[in-house]
């Protein structure tokens, strides 16, 4: 990876969006900060440029706006890697009743995230390079009635994801799809959560940094993960339908 090369976060207000750009920032990259309420960010940016002595900055996005052509034709350059953090965790009882609580979920999850996704592959294909990044999650494995709103839309994401890696592994463009699990973030704040298990956001950005650098495909970041879930989908149907998962 060559040292200069400039990483845009989008969804850059989550606590792992911060914690990815403070890490590729700390080796040397300059960092573009995407989020709504962009200029909220500004104290983010000036303690990235001063720490780290990066050029940092920080730009307007909405992962559901629609606005995937008008947001990259915005941008000064097209970034060398894109990370896309952006999600909703939302409440599975909300979801279930709640046709627009339920809609929002999966747009921010998965569509959103996929059609500006869609528009950077194809800016990074007529350019020959770069990478792509896909936060996505376990929860995505197999549908479970505790979250299957919010996994049913990380399902698709991480199908997307493989698809585009696919699609663009003879292009030199790298997809990465990482599953953190469960993850210490204000996002599962008070939720009830197994310390074996859950991961902080500084975890989740090592496990980025390394992905981008040594060329992974897909990571779990803590792999006791991989294990669980194979598990999980490794249990017959009719089994399934009588666990409380």
């Amino acid at each position: 990876m060559v040292t200069n090369q400039s990483v845009l976060i989008l969804g850059a207000r989550s606590d792992i969006g911060r914690a990815i750009a403070h890490t590729f920032a700390g080796h040397g990259r300059p960092i573009v900060l995407a989020a709504r309420r962009a200029a909220d960010l500004n104290v983010d940016v000036a303690d990235i440029s001063a720490r780290y002595q990066v050029a940092a900055s920080a730009i307007e996005f909405d992962v559901i706006d629609g606005g995937a052509t008008r947001f990259f034709d915005s941008l000064p350059e097209l970034p060398d890697v894109v990370v896309m953090v952006a999600g909703l965790l939302g409440d599975q009882a909300v979801n279930e009743v709640d046709q627009d609580a339920a809609m929002r979920v999966m747009a921010t999850n998965y569509t959103g995230p996929a059609c500006y996704l869609l528009e950077v592959a194809r800016r990074m294909e007529a350019r020959g390079s770069g990478a792509i990044v896909g936060i996505s999650s376990v929860a995505g494995d197999r549908g479970r009635r505790s979250n299957f709103v919010y996994g049913s839309a990380k399902a698709g994401f991480t199908a997307f994801l493989s698809g585009l890696r696919n699609r663009l592994a003879a292009q030199n463009i790298q997809v990465v799809t990482i599953k953190p699990g469960f993850v210490a973030t204000r996002m599962t704040a008070g939720m009830k959560l197994p310390p074996a298990l859950t991961a902080a956001p500084q975890e989740v950005a090592d496990a980025t940094w390394r992905a981008v650098t040594k060329g992974s495909d897909v990571v779990y970041v803590r792999s006791v993960w991989r294990l669980i879930m194979w598990i999980i989908r490794s249990i017959p149907e009719r089994l399934f339908k009588r666990l409380s998962l």
